[in-house]
């Protein structure tokens, strides 16, 4: 199993929004970064991904699972571009900040610190187990 880092705005799709979407998930659409293509089409059924709010809130707030492989994005006219659908495991008893994040020993290299824009992004194993440490989070 591979874990991920989702970012959303909150005011766009937020955490709520993801838990109503139930059972049936949520495509993860809008995505039109290569790089971040390149991640969902490494995506496989059961990974695991921290759902985090960008904008002025900056924390993690969630745990998703991957429940569809990459698949034409619903909302792209062209054809070009791809998506995951995922829904919500469960919610983080205390967020994640980012600032928390950049101060965690362990955390220096993650993604999220050294390219902070990137909207579908790996996580190592190791970042994983901190950052749910760090939540709360006993699901994981």
């Amino acid at each position: 199993m591979a874990f991920w880092l989702f970012k959303t705005e909150p005011e766009t799709f937020s955490w709520a929004d993801q838990v109503e979407a139930g059972a049936r998930g949520e495509e993860w659409s809008g995505v039109r970064n290569a790089l971040a293509q390149k991640h969902m089409r490494a995506m496989k059924l059961g990974d695991l991904g921290l759902f985090y709010h960008s904008g002025g809130e900056r924390s993690v707030v969630g745990v998703v699972r991957v429940v569809a492989e990459i698949h034409p994005d619903s909302t792209d006219p062209t054809g070009r571009w791809n998506c995951v659908d995922v829904e919500a495991v469960g919610p983080f008893p205390k967020p994640v900040t980012l600032a928390a994040i950049k101060a965690g020993p362990g955390l220096a290299d993650m993604v999220l610190v050294k390219n902070s824009r990137l909207s579908v992004q790996p996580v190592t194993a190791e970042e994983w187990a901190l950052v749910c440490r760090m939540g709360g989070y006993k699901g994981a």
